[in-house]
């Protein structure tokens, strides 16, 4: 008898202009433990970064302008239609980190095979060099003045579809009471849409990276309840339970 076949696949863009594998190898260890529940996992590089080929920015700056301004998002979707279509999936889940939270939010916007993401330590403003005066001042919608409206209005759109949405938070010792920064979390949760599926969840301990401390292996496990609860394994119509192997699949963007 043939064994399950999961129809769900989780894809990891890249966690800013690190490699594929992130800090600490952190996406490897998690793509192999999802890979054993039975999701196939994938990492990739963006082009000009890590394996693939491609120039990436020389300044960590204007990647994140690109960032920010989508230009990566069409690569996250490209991907991820190759992925379905090659691996006989039904959808895709995206988990992403940092900036490439920015990339996935958008890309989910644009992509219907995107049927859920996680996302490590999001953001939602623009950088900039240097701080300007009133850059944090808040506007009559109750963002600062260098919120990314864009990306606040593409999460906004992903919520009224009931998109579900697992947000984790890295709540360090070294950080905690620290202010000065706006919560666009908090800000999204207080007013999301009334189809919103979103969850939020703190790992405490940890760093921005969630490399240290409980920060790899708490993601793993709200990760994979979270992926029980959306999106249970089936074989026959019946949910399945045990953990299966699953390949996990590392690559490149062919250009």
């Amino acid at each position: 008898m043939a064994g399950p076949t999961p129809r769900i696949g989780i894809l990891f863009p890249n966690s800013g202009v690190l490699p594929r594998a992130a800090t600490g190898d952190s996406a490897v260890y998690w793509a192999d433990s999802f890979a054993r529940c039975g999701y196939p996992s994938f990492r990739f590089d963006l082009q000009g970064l890590g394996d693939s080929e491609g120039h990436a920015p020389e300044r960590v700056l204007d990647f994140l302008a690109r960032v920010n301004s989508g230009s990566y998002a069409p690569q996250v979707s490209a991907i991820t239609k190759g992925i379905v279509d090659r691996f006989d999936l039904s959808a895709v889940v995206l988990v992403a980190h940092c900036a490439g939270t920015v990339s996935a939010v958008l890309a989910a916007a644009a992509c219907n095979e995107v049927r859920g993401l996680v996302l490590l330590e999001p953001y939602f403003h623009l950088q900039e060099f240097k701080l300007q005066r009133g850059s944090m001042r808040v506007q009559g919608d109750g963002l600062p003045s260098n919120a990314n409206l864009p990306l606040i209005a593409c999460w906004q759109g992903l919520e009224s579809r009931g998109i579900p949405m697992l947000t984790l938070t890295a709540r360090a010792p070294s950080l905690r009471g620290t202010g000065g920064e706006f919560d666009y979390v908090s800000y999204l949760q207080s007013n999301a849409h009334h189809k919103s599926r979103m969850v939020v969840r703190a790992i405490e301990g940890t760093s921005h990276s969630f490399a240290e401390g409980p920060g790899k292996e708490g993601v793993r496990k709200h990760v994979e309840q979270w992926l029980q609860d959306w999106f249970p394994l089936t074989y026959g119509g019946t949910e399945i339970s045990k953990r299966v192997l699953s390949p996990q699949v590392a690559t490149t963007m062919s250009s």
